[in-house]
């Protein structure tokens, strides 16, 4: 019984290490868009802290504290205004 508990364990691990997608080494996951569709981006660790990009995280902290839904950084702004922050931040 416990041999066939340990190889379900191990099955398990390994699923679950196959859905969860890999962040380099120097960035971070952040989800942005609108409350139903949300999406993940990642982004390099420099740009925050950038002072455009503060001001979004200032937002994010009174809008959801340290209760973010998705179980990670979530950043209240649409798509576009995130594509045009980062598209700036990276020149």
């Amino acid at each position: 019984m416990a041999i066939r508990f340990s190889i379900i364990l191990s099955n398990a691990k390994q699923i679950l290490a196959k859905s969860q997608q890999v962040v380099p080494k120097g960035h971070i996951p952040v989800y942005v868009g609108e409350q139903a569709d949300k999406k993940r981006y990642v982004v390099p660790l420099t740009f925050l802290s950038h002072p455009t990009f503060q001001e979004l995280l200032q937002r994010a902290e009174e809008e959801f504290g340290f209760n973010h839904p998705l179980g990670g950084l979530t950043i209240p702004c649409s798509e576009e205004m995130f594509f045009g922050l980062t598209s700036e931040l990276k020149c």
